[in-house]
């Protein structure tokens, strides 16, 4: 049974994957297609500097990619491309935007991964006792810190970080990569927001499941504290905080663009702002795919991992 709920949920998530690899894909040819100013000029501005650039070397631009066809023919192009699985050359560098991605897709996933497992060991613990103690001092201060961080979007949370931890501290360097120092900012950067919301989930799962009828009988027949989280809780609870991190995928994806951009991570977020100021169309429809395939990658492993946690989805 287990086999074949995996392979229908699989065949379910493959469908999604091409019509959200076509949607992301037109939607982004579209918008790049309606920005204000030249294309030619912006194009090769990305590839000679702003300094360099004239009349001359926009032309030149102009007629070597062809852009002046129309955009319907443009599209239809683009699409032939897509359904043979070649993504394209980067107008700017020149270089396979497939490679370019997976170079840069590495750094966005080192990024995103520790930043849910910061997220979840700060969250996990801090939910799990305030929701054992519900309207407590802990309950309380937890509230009031998951309210702060949620309402302030991201940048401004590295912003602050850079400020504490780099400017006044001197422990992390502010922006940059090439070592694991390098890392931590963005990803608290990230995680803090994250388990803002991660803390009231685990928090209200908790508290409902201390308040169900076997949990308190597991304390009757004579299991402590401890034995009673373990063998009862962590798994009742554990269920509603995984799903929930499909819903905040969005939220670290988003963030990823800015955060990176922030802290200059060489990530497909970063890739992305600067294939948009340029107007690097292939390279802007090739990031914005990798995301959206990525959001639907990551919510099929949350749905596994729901399916492993609780044995009831496995026999409905």
């Amino acid at each position: 049974m287990m086999v074949r709920q995996l392979s229908s949920l699989l065949s379910q998530r493959l469908v999604q994957a091409g019509l959200v690899a076509w949607i992301v894909g037109t939607l982004t040819f579209l918008l790049t297609r309606s920005l204000p100013g030249d294309m030619a000029w912006r194009i090769a501005a990305g590839r000679y500097g702003y300094e360099q650039v004239n009349a001359e070397a926009a032309a030149a631009v102009r007629a070597e990619m062809a852009l002046d066809t129309s955009p319907w023919s443009a599209y239809l192009h683009w699409l032939g491309e897509l359904l043979s699985f070649n993504l394209g050359r980067s107008l700017v560098s020149g270089e396979s935007v497939a490679d370019e991605l997976a170079h840069q897709l590495g750094h966005s996933l080192d990024l995103a991964l520790m930043a849910v497992l910061i997220a979840l060991l700060f969250a996990f613990p801090l939910g799990i006792i305030a929701g054992l103690k519900p309207r407590g001092i802990i309950d309380r201060l937890s509230l009031l810190g998951a309210v702060a961080l949620r309402s302030l979007p991201p940048f401004v949370i590295g912003l602050l970080l850079i400020m504490l931890f780099s400017v006044s501290l001197g422990w992390f360097p502010a922006a940059g990569h090439g070592s694991g120092n390098h890392l931590w900012l963005p990803a608290m950067a990230l995680a803090l927001g994250l388990a803002a919301v991660s803390t009231r989930v685990t928090r209200h799962a908790m508290a409902r499941v201390a308040a169900s009828p076997y949990y308190s009988f597991s304390r009757t027949k004579g299991l402590n504290g401890w034995q009673t989280l373990q063998r009862h809780g962590l798994r009742n609870v554990g269920v509603p905080v995984v799903a929930y991190l499909g819903v905040q995928l969005i939220y670290l994806i988003e963030g990823v663009v800015v955060i990176e951009s922030l802290f200059a991570w060489p990530g497909i977020g970063h890739a992305l702002v600067h294939a948009v100021v340029a107007r690097d169309i292939p390279m802007i429809q090739g990031t914005a795919l990798v995301m959206g395939l990525a959001f639907v990658a990551l919510n099929t492993l949350v749905d596994i991992a729901c399916m492993i946690i609780d044995p009831r989805r496995r026999l409905a």
